[in-house]
């Protein structure tokens, strides 16, 4: 399979991840414009380790309700021990082409790193369609890889490693089509945002930092790439960081679009 697999230990990798201080200025981010209001009900689709859900269930408050839904069991079951003691928000099992949920359930829904895994986006966003009510709001925010910057002294190499990486996704560049994906849904995109994550020095608590353990497990054996080849690139990135030589940015692209 060319997917990750989104069982415990990779679970808590991603608690780590959702931790870091560029992922939770991003979550801020998202919320501003996603403006959650008291009383509401809002989806989050692929809710993952649950902080987003955690933080909608707060602006929302015990008047509105959250659902947050995954169909990764381990992410489920951190994100449940996450938002505790919140009756009005849950974490539903699902997927994001089949929403246990009925027309108009939603007046907002969000959705993270989601839809670039999926293989039906059409369906899946006609299904987030369905689930809001008219007028509802979505926010989509996903990740277009090309535009990843990450300074490595061998670039040959490291191109081959980001090759092999986006073979975890069905559509790496998601956000380019987006629009027109949502368009047709039966959305109205009413703003496009770009949240840029910024590493300009190698830490240990940072996206960059983590990603890079992700990755080399992942890469190994695909492209020809060996474990030699994938230790080699993390050691030549740790030393661009020892030499204050370090500098890492990606871009996330978020819309945001109203049910008509």
């Amino acid at each position: 399979m060319s997917m990750l697999q989104f069982d415990e230990d990779a679970a808590r990798h991603f608690q780590r991840v959702y931790s870091t201080p560029e992922v939770v200025q991003q979550r801020a981010e998202v919320l501003a414009l996603l403006a959650p209001q008291p009383g509401e009900r809002v989806l989050d689709v692929g809710s993952g380790p649950g902080f987003l859900v955690a933080s909608l269930a707060d602006a929302v408050g015990a008047s509105g309700a959250v659902h947050g839904l995954d169909q990764s069991a381990p992410m489920n079951a951190v994100a449940r021990e996450l938002i505790g003691t919140r009756p009005w928000a849950s974490i539903d099992d699902g997927d994001a082409v089949d929403l246990p949920y009925p027309d108009g359930a939603f007046d907002a829904a969000v959705s993270v790193q989601v839809y670039e895994y999926v293989a039906d986006i059409s369906r899946a966003l006609s299904e987030l369609r369905r689930v809001l009510r008219p007028g509802g709001r979505a926010l989509v925010l996903d990740t277009d890889w090309d535009s990843v910057v990450w300074h490595a002294a061998d670039r040959q190499r490291h191109r081959r490693i980001m090759a092999a990486w986006e073979e975890h996704l069905v559509d790496p560049h998601l956000p380019c089509t987006l629009s027109g994906h949502l368009r047709r849904a039966g959305f109205r995109v009413t703003r496009r945002h770009l949240i840029p994550l910024f590493n300009p020095r190698f830490e240990q608590n940072t996206i960059s930092a983590l990603n890079m353990e992700l990755i080399a497990r992942f890469v190994v054996g695909r492209q020809g790439l060996t474990e030699a080849d994938v230790e080699a690139w993390m050691a030549d990135l740790r030393q661009r960081g020892a030499e204050d030589d370090y500098l890492y940015s990606v871009n996330r692209y978020c819309f945001l679009a109203v049910a008509e």
